[in-house]
């Protein structure tokens, strides 16, 4: 059973449309990746399976329930998490109220595995988000995102800006928390990311799927080889 699913979703801005009739399915404890070259639609499709961005068509099914056109406050108390591409953290607050102000506890606990996992996040709980370097920025939206008590998880480039030794500690907590049932839609152009914990991959050229892989060890240089076509 899907526990995401996204049936023929059209959409993009105004009278322009990017994302022409996509469709996916995510299983639980699956990580689904959606790749392609800078420009081709892959932001505004999670922009429209998240609810920051309204369908002209398809569906958004959540855990089998239509959430097409519930805005993204709604989708995150049915369980789908989000850690957008940009404004990943509100710069005048320190790390520590970036990873507390959705709580009401304001407890750090929930953290206590990422902190060992990131722990240069630890070591900056007290200063602001905004002064950051921009792959440590990524980081607090993602150990945000994965320490909420969601069945579904999008994430929208988390690598952008990492440095390798921290994009392996990301990919094992992705595949920690696929061991235990927990579902993502990720977009990525990271490939080494996506060899490491994609159960599934679509590749996007200009709104519109062009290929669709399963993993296995060559799934890398498959997509490698389609993005240059």
């Amino acid at each position: 059973m899907s526990v995401l699913a996204i049936e023929g979703l059209r959409g993009g801005y105004g009278d322009i449309q990017v994302v022409n009739g996509f469709s996916a399915r995510v299983e639980q404890g699956e990580a689904v990746f959606v790749t392609g070259r800078n420009g081709v639609g892959k932001t505004t499709l999670l922009r429209l399976v998240a609810g920051s961005l309204t369908p002209s068509h398809g569906q958004v099914l959540l855990d089998q329930a239509d959430v097409t056109m519930l805005p993204g406050h709604r989708r995150s108390d049915l369980g789908m998490g989000y850690a957008p591409q940009e404004q990943v953290v509100f710069g005048g607050l320190t790390v520590a109220e970036n990873l507390t102000l959705h709580h009401n506890d304001r407890s750090l606990s929930r953290y206590g595995r990422l902190f060992d996992a990131f722990p240069r996040m630890k070591e900056r709980l007290q200063q602001q988000a905004g002064t950051l370097s921009g792959g440590e920025k990524k980081i607090l939206s993602f150990c945000r995102a994965i320490a909420e008590s969601t069945g579904v998880v999008l994430l929208d480039e988390p690598t952008e800006g990492v440095q390798p030794e921290n994009i392996d500690r990301m990919a094992a907590e992705i595949s920690r928390e696929k061991s235990e049932g927990r579902a993502f839609l990720i977009v990525e152009q990271n490939l080494g990311l996506v060899q490491m914990t994609a159960d599934r991959a679509y590749l996007i050229d200009h709104g519109d799927c062009v290929f669709e892989a399963e993993s296995g060890p060559d799934l890398r240089s498959r997509l490698s080889e389609r993005m240059q076509i």
